[in-house]
């Protein structure tokens, strides 16, 4: 985001991403009429209290994926309280999304499970970004296991799927937070929530505040996304990939190479 009102009770509050006013970075109308196009440009010219610090040890490259799966995954660990060292939680998905819940979760001392349908990503779940377990939700077995050990699951899946067996995960208090948007409705039973005092909540980014901790811990826990750098050029060849789910974790645009003469 790029702008605000600066003057609802969310922009007060420190909560700028709520702002009924809200202006997005690319795609939305400016204060003075015009689109903006996000940073897809050597410079730009940005309202102040927009603009995050960025601390010398994180890479420019693995910063732009923090301001948007990062502050997606972090803000929620804090609202609701899953960040109590010791705590279990559960991430559903191991994507651009879910990486980053794994590396936060585990630098705020969490145990984490990692949730996914392919039993494929377990190694890299477990040996590379260091998860406690890993549970495939299409073994009926691994999930009854499961049952009633988690304190808190972040959602990170935008297709539809199945929340009751998420919601069996939890324990009684426990917390099941949607930070992906499934394009269709999705099936929420009752009495799942009322037999054990659960919740189902969601959360989008972060407040420019609280964006600048999420940086600040990142640079104190040296916790960067896994990316690949790409030129302008190749986009189109990322796009197809995006579909297949054939990158690790988030491509960026090197912009200033990009836009090198010749």
């Amino acid at each position: 985001m790029v702008g605000s009102c600066h003057s609802c009770a969310n922009c007060k509050d420190h909560l700028e991403n709520y702002c009924p006013k809200m202006i997005l970075s690319y795609g939305a109308k400016y204060y003075d009429g015009t689109t903006t196009y996000g940073g897809y440009s050597d410079i730009m010219v940005s309202d102040e209290h927009f603009v995050i610090k960025i601390p010398n040890n994180i890479p420019l490259e693995g910063s732009a994926p923090l301001l948007c799966a990062g502050i997606t995954v972090y803000s929620p660990l804090k609202y609701y309280g899953l960040d109590k060292v010791g705590m279990h939680l559960g991430v559903v998905g191991l994507g651009g999304l879910g990486h980053m819940a794994v590396k936060f979760a585990k630098a705020l001392g969490l145990k984490v499970t990692v949730i996914s349908t392919s039993p494929n990503k377990k190694k890299e779940a477990m040996e590379h970004l260091g998860a406690d377990a890993f549970v495939v939700s299409r073994n009926t077995e691994e999930m009854e296991l499961a049952l009633g050990t988690m304190d808190g699951i972040i959602d990170t899946v935008s297709a539809v799927h199945a929340l009751l067996p998420l919601i069996g995960l939890l324990k009684t208090n426990g917390k099941l937070v949607m930070v992906g948007a499934p394009p269709k409705p999705l099936e929420l039973l009752a009495f799942p929530l009322l037999m054990g005092r659960k919740m189902v909540g969601g959360s989008c980014i972060g407040g420019v505040k609280e964006t600048q901790e999420m940086i600040d811990f990142a640079a104190k826990h040296n916790i960067v996304p896994d990316i690949e750098l790409i030129p302008m050029d190749y986009v189109n060849t990322a796009m197809e990939r995006l579909l297949k789910a054939d990158v690790k974790y988030r491509f960026v645009i090197d912009i200033a190479n990009s836009l090198k003469p010749f």
